[in-house]
């Protein structure tokens, strides 16, 4: 799920941009509307996933399920978590719609309450996309996700990168709320050779979105890891 702050681009304190991780940001941005995003999965997951055997996994922040379902139709066992439970009933009732209800378990998760999403060591692909915290909070939530990765299991972050706030391809909506792949790496220890995680991707890709004003070449951070111990 893309976790965007465009109601607070005008106040980026922290206090401003916790509201809007909130659940009752998320229900009304859900309710909104039928559906919020394309109801595909990210680019950057079907890339990094395609040579890995299914096994179970962890999508946090999972929005409406595009992730979920995809995850599902391989031959996955998945938990979609979220804040928003308006979002959840729209990734139950997609799952349904595609025929992998029986594929994924929902639950709710609040980061800036308890930042881990589910036992600790317990899935064997954990993925998170586009979740965008303050930076105070980046640290507890997420070692709090990588937490959930089973010993030989992989964690995948995927995120913005700061230059589009350069390029002027995104708004900025605060000092570090975007990041590269150092931070991931330093958070969780896995730039240390003697950590618990093997650097399977640490990258910063571009790609083509689409907007109203046609095709914006945008970068993304791209982190894909193993854990060892």
């Amino acid at each position: 799920m893309h976790r965007h702050h465009h109601d607070h681009e005008h106040d980026t304190s922290p206090e401003a941009l916790r509201e809007a991780l909130s659940a009752a940001f998320w229900d009304e941005r859900y309710g909104g509307s039928d559906r919020v995003w394309s109801g595909r999965p990210n680019q950057r997951l079907v890339e990094q996933v395609a040579d890995l055997t299914p096994g179970t996994a962890l999508d946090v922040a999972c929005g409406e399920g595009g992730d979920a379902v995809w995850l599902a139709k391989q031959g996955w066992k998945v938990t979609a978590v979220d804040v928003s439970e308006v979002a959840l009933a729209k990734v139950a009732a997609h799952a349904e719609d595609e025929g992998v209800g029986d594929r994924i378990k929902i639950g709710f998760y609040d980061a800036l309450a308890d930042p881990r999403p589910a036992g600790r060591h317990t899935f064997d692909l954990v993925t998170v996309s586009f979740l965008h915290v303050p930076q105070p909070d980046f640290a507890d939530i997420y070692r709090g996700i990588a937490d959930a990765v089973a010993p030989g299991g992989r964690l995948l972050v995927t995120a913005h990168h700061p230059e589009d706030v350069t390029t002027g391809a995104r708004h900025d909506h605060g000092p570090g709320l975007m990041f590269e792949p150092d931070r991931v790496l330093a958070t969780l220890g896995a730039d240390d050779p003697d950590g618990p995680w093997e650097v399977e991707a640490a990258a910063t890709p571009t790609r083509e979105q689409a907007t109203e004003d046609g095709p914006l070449a945008v970068r993304d951070t791209v982190v894909r890891l193993r854990r060892i111990r």
